[in-house]
């Protein structure tokens, strides 16, 4: 009788502990798990519980959603922190028009107040020309009273800033005919600067008007409100793989201009400006090397700078 009393108090204790073990599993993984919300023009991974940051990205030019979640897996290390991620659809542009701001910034503060995202900790950035789209629409919302989501930091992710740059780049390269790829998109950047811009050499001003950065006359008036925002400038200088690959210089490249970019904020005073390059980081999530990528971002050191760890 003795024996069998201490035999079903074992079995009870086991069964108390292993319920207590089950609770906590669930409490553990109740906390960290996303809400998944799919729109038409974005995708939010909402934490269930508390939420510590809200990382908005948008993608390079062709990329939605789901592009920027194959080549950029961020929202595994995003659940484990607590942080919301928000996926704009938001693409094809390398600069913004006033109108196309404002209904940006619209838009992106109706989806914050929707799903009651905190706006004491929002981070944006974004790849190739979203990452110009993270400059300018973060510009534009702290420099108008009416927004009330103003960014935290933004980062760019060897973005074409310079659009006098790509102007001149492109020439340079339809005269080497080296490359299709590099053919191909310098001919659709001649059309497509020219026919808004015209020839950066008859009204540079123009181009002035809607670049991040015109380097030729060091003009940084359009991220001008950003002085006491954190940003961070990420690119992979490369200058081998664009030899063999565009048979482009280094002043061809995105990082020249990016790394012009961060030493002309830090000497007007920008607050927190880190010009970040990185080296054989840049691959695709199919394998295939290139230092124009998502991947040249370290994901655990992005994390810990929106939670300032």
């Amino acid at each position: 009788m003795k024996r069998t009393s201490i035999l079903i108090l074992i079995f009870v204790v086991v069964i108390s502990c292993k319920q207590k073990k089950e609770e906590k599993e669930q409490i553990a993984t109740e906390k960290t798990k996303f809400t998944e919300i799919i729109k038409e023009d974005y995708e939010l991974y909402k934490p269930n519980k508390e939420i510590n940051g809200v990382l908005i990205l948008f993608g390079g030019y062709p990329e939605n959603a789901d592009d920027i979640k194959r080549e950029f897996q961020i929202l595994d290390i995003a659940r484990e922190n607590s942080i919301a991620v928000l996926l704009s659809n938001f693409n094809q542009k390398l600069w913004l028009e006033e109108s196309e701001k404002r209904q940006l910034a619209k838009k992106m503060q109706n989806i914050i107040i929707e799903n009651q995202l905190p706006t004491e900790n929002i981070f944006i950035g974004g790849f190739s020309s979203g990452g110009v789209v993270s400059l300018l629409i973060s510009n534009f919302i702290v420099g108008m009273k009416q927004f009330y989501i103003d960014p935290k930091g933004v980062f760019i992710v060897d973005s074409p800033i310079d659009l006098v740059a790509l102007y001149k780049s492109s020439e340079k390269n339809l005269k080497r005919n080296f490359s299709e790829p590099s053919i191909q998109e310098s001919t659709w950047l001649l059309e497509t600067l020219g026919s808004n811009f015209g020839n950066p050499k008859d009204n540079i001003g123009k181009y002035e008007k809607k670049a991040v950065f015109t380097y030729s006359t060091n003009n940084t008036s359009n991220i001008k409100k950003l002085k006491r925002t954190k940003i961070r400038l990420y690119t992979e200088p490369d200058t081998l793989w664009w030899k063999e690959n565009r048979m482009a210089d280094y002043e061809q490249m995105n990082a020249f201009y990016i790394k012009k970019l961060s030493e002309s904020l830090n000497k007007k005073g920008y607050k927190s400006v880190e010009y970040i390059p990185t080296t054989d980081k840049g691959y695709r999530a199919n394998g295939e090397r290139h230092p124009h990528s998502w991947a040249i971002v370290d994901k655990t050191e992005l994390i810990n700078w929106i939670l300032n760890k």
